[in-house]
């Protein structure tokens, strides 16, 4: 991955945002903005962890780390939308499950539209 989230919200980089990092392995994903298939999704895209498990609920530490990161991810790369924010979970079904359904989307969503505050 090329962030990490700690629960206490501390940001980790292992990689930077413009190497290709190995978070996704074999992936595909529908880009509807395109509209078409998206494969070897590591080739163009940016992983970001967040420390937990698939049940345990988030801390609102890790949520608003994530909207910041998302943030300055979507300043820094203009063709990045909400549309085009998901997770493991959505491109490698068969093999990853997160962030699981203790991630709260709405509330994630909520943040990034308010980060003005972040």
């Amino acid at each position: 991955a090329h962030l990490l989230i700690r629960r206490d919200g501390e940001c980790v980089q292992f990689v930077d945002t413009d190497q290709r990092a190995w978070h996704a392995g074999r992936s595909c994903w529908w880009d509807a903005r395109q509209t078409i298939w998206r494969t070897t999704l590591n080739d163009f895209s940016v992983g970001i962890e967040l420390e937990g498990d698939d049940v345990t609920p988030f801390t609102k530490a890790q949520y608003q780390a994530l909207a910041r990161a998302t943030k300055w991810l979507m300043s820094r790369y203009p063709q990045l939308d909400s549309r085009r924010i998901t997770g493991h979970a959505h491109v490698a079904p068969l093999r990853k499950t997160d962030p699981g359904p203790a991630f709260d989307w709405a509330y994630f969503h909520r943040l990034i539209a308010e980060c003005g505050k972040c």
